[in-house]
């Protein structure tokens, strides 16, 4: 069977990671055109069957949507499907086109976009369900949302996410632990970090001697919510560290070094970094929010209720000293289950 598959957001965040984990499964079991720019397609491992398309148009643009080239649609409706990791669909794709929205957080949280960009990711998103034959998603939350705000009668299949193998290969080498504590995410009001520095602020007061790591800048962060950059630079301000941009491997050996990961949302269609950081042996506390109970209420991890500050500061100041006990979680999620969902769904469509 023959498979396009839109590679395009490589590189860019959650999605990024998503597809280049389910690349190599997609490879082995398909003959592949993957559609993606230059430098993406030339850091990939292919097999012979592979063909790569160079396409320069960026995902979520005009050109998308209304000049997308002509040469590369025609590669595309040469295979039998087409597959994107995401809710963007370019023009002129006449094979069956099969979609994964993540969370449809635009349209669930308000304020994160304009008035006109909310407006203009639904449209977004609406397309997606109707060019689709069918969705798929990471999570049964997400799915619900999916179908409440897009009133579609598709058929949406969870396959939930997964941390890649090499993320979690134990090494011969053990890095010592620190004093700190991380966060990972963006300064979006939808990922609790005003309510994490609250609580850490609560938390040093009562004797706690940890740092707050943040990954990322602080000048690339952008938010509506000008009280974190009051907080930022506050009486805690020397005792919150901002990494820089990171790697991957970076971000591994972070999740390895600290003494817990804090994941204080309000909104996430799935919530990878607890995963991640629970594969390397990292405890993590987390808001009680249905996604994370969802996927993680057999895991070891420590819940607190969302945007209690005070609620956190405390649990903070418990869950640290358990920092050394060993952890063991549960084999619960691969990207070889959701590779094999994904396929076996994509077979029985085709035949």
């Amino acid at each position: 069977m023959k498979l396009a598959i839109d590679v395009r957001m490589l590189g860019s965040g959650g999605i990024g990671s998503y597809i280049e984990a389910l690349l190599p499964f997609f490879i082995k079991n398909y003959e592949c055109t993957l559609i993606g720019n230059k430098s993406q397609l030339e850091s990939l491992k292919l097999s012979d069957r592979t063909i790569k398309v160079e396409c320069p148009i960026k995902p979520f643009s005009i050109k998308e949507l209304l000049s997308f080239p002509k040469d590369i649609s025609r590669e595309i409706n040469k295979c039998d499907a087409f597959y994107t990791p995401y809710c963007n669909i370019p023009q002129g794709i006449k094979v069956p086109i099969y979609t994964t929205i993540h969370d449809v957080v635009f349209l669930d949280v308000p304020g994160l976009a304009s008035k006109s960009g909310t407006f203009i990711r639904k449209l977004f998103y609406l397309y997606a369900a109707f060019r689709s034959r069918l969705i798929f998603t990471v999570s049964n939350f997400s799915k619900e949302r999916i179908e409440k705000h897009l009133k579609t009668k598709k058929e949406i299949v969870v396959t939930y996410n997964a941390v890649p193998d090499w993320f979690s290969q134990k090494e011969e080498v053990l890095l010592e632990k620190t004093e700190q504590i991380l966060f990972v995410g963006n300064i979006k009001k939808h990922k609790g970090l005003s309510v994490l520095l609250d609580a850490f602020t609560k938390a040093r007061k009562e004797g706690l001697k940890a740092q707050l790591l943040i990954t990322g800048n602080s000048e690339n962060f952008r938010t509506s919510d000008t009280n974190i950059f009051e907080k930022l630079s506050g009486e805690i301000s020397k005792d919150v560290i901002f990494t820089g941009k990171i790697s991957n491997e970076e971000l591994k050996n972070l999740y390895k070094k600290v003494k817990l990961l804090i994941q204080p949302s309000f909104y996430e269609g799935f919530g990878m970094p607890p995963l991640e950081a629970l594969s390397l042996g990292c405890h993590v506390l987390m808001s009680d929010i249905p996604v994370f109970k969802e996927i993680y209420q057999d895991f070891p991890v420590t819940f607190f209720k969302t945007g209690d500050s005070d609620d956190l500061a405390q649990k903070i100041i418990t869950a640290y000293q358990k920092s050394d006990e060993e952890i063991s979680i549960p084999k619960k999620y691969s990207f070889e289950k959701t590779f094999n969902i994904i396929h076996s769904k994509i077979s029985q469509e085709l035949k």
